[in-house]
């Protein structure tokens, strides 16, 4: 009798391939549907920034050559006057449109969140301008600050010969216009995800500030901003990312100029590769720009993901 017993299948105990292959069997149709993804992700964008790495160690002109010079690109590239301007350009730009974006987006998420009416049709006016391509709101701009068509001749025809408002054809200045109309379009971005942060906190905070008769900007200061620091760290990674990659703006609002005066690296990149033919030094500077995004994106990335997962451990 006992020994039929031990010999019948004991239920209830798990042999040991029977989990993981049932997990396989409910997770390889989703591995199969993701498989394209990922080969994409492969191919094209990891395998385009390996070979554009590559590129830029070579001498290759109109065609790449798959020859190997060293670090020759990089020293060319930052000893080429146009690419240092381009990277003062870009520094200028960054530093003014970063906070002046943030501060921008911030005012008008507390402006929202006062419940204020009509404020479907508010979020989406100031939400509208991110929607708009970078070509589109570079015309929009460009025409708006011509001083021959745009806010300069308005005010002159409204009797004020003497209002001058000509940044955009002014070398020391036309990198602001730029700093304008970036603001113009990222706030709303910046709106919605900090929005989204005030309207997360619990309106006994409020209570309790407003019964210690704390001032609002206080509250803000020293209470509101502390909370939403995800949010803009958030908006801000987003922001850099867009700065490193500031191409279209430039291209329909000044092409560069006048003179070089708005170059940024992006299009010093674009016109090495298409216009001037020269693919290695094109390829270093791109790099360049790689190592740029990766350097801004790795805290974010520390601070989203691996410092979040050793907390739970």
């Amino acid at each position: 009798m006992s020994d039929s017993i031990l010999q019948q299948p004991q239920q209830g105990v798990e042999r040991p391939g029977s989990r993981w292959r049932a997990r396989l069997r409910t997770q390889w149709p989703a591995a199969i549907a993701l498989l394209p993804a990922a080969l994409i992700l492969l191919v094209v964008y990891i395998g385009t920034m390996v070979w554009t790495l590559r590129l830029s160690f070579t001498s290759s002109k109109m065609l790449p050559v798959m020859d190997f010079v060293g670090w020759n690109q990089y020293f060319r590239l930052f000893n080429t006057e146009r690419f240092i301007i381009s990277i003062d350009n870009i520094w200028v730009f960054g530093v003014l449109f970063i906070p002046g974006a943030l501060v921008c987006g911030f005012m008008l998420a507390v402006f929202i969140d006062q419940r204020v009416r009509a404020e479907g049709l508010l979020r989406t006016i100031f939400l509208y301008p991110y929607a708009l391509s970078f070509i589109v709101t570079g015309l929009v701009w460009q025409w708006f600050l011509n001083p021959t068509l745009g806010l300069q001749k308005v005010i002159h025809d409204l009797g004020f010969p003497h209002f001058q408002f000509d940044w955009i054809v002014q070398p020391t200045r036309v990198v602001y216009t730029l700093v304008i109309a970036g603001i113009w379009q990222a706030s709303g971005l910046v709106m919605a995800i900090l929005l989204a942060g005030l309207r997360g906190i619990d309106a006994e905070l409020w209570k309790a500030t407003k019964i210690d008769a704390i001032p609002a900007w206080r509250v803000y200061f020293s209470i509101i901003l502390p909370m939403l620091s995800p949010m803009i760290a958030t908006a801000s990674v987003l922001l850099a990312v867009s700065v490193a990659k500031l191409y279209d703006l430039v291209v329909a609002m000044t092409n560069g100029g006048p003179g070089l005066s708005s170059e940024v690296p992006a299009k010093f990149v674009m016109d090495n590769f298409f216009e001037r033919s020269n693919v290695g030094l094109g390829s270093a500077a791109a790099s360049v720009l790689l190592v740029s995004v990766i350097v801004i994106l790795s805290p974010w990335i520390y601070s989203q993901y691996f410092r979040r997962q050793g907390g739970r451990k």
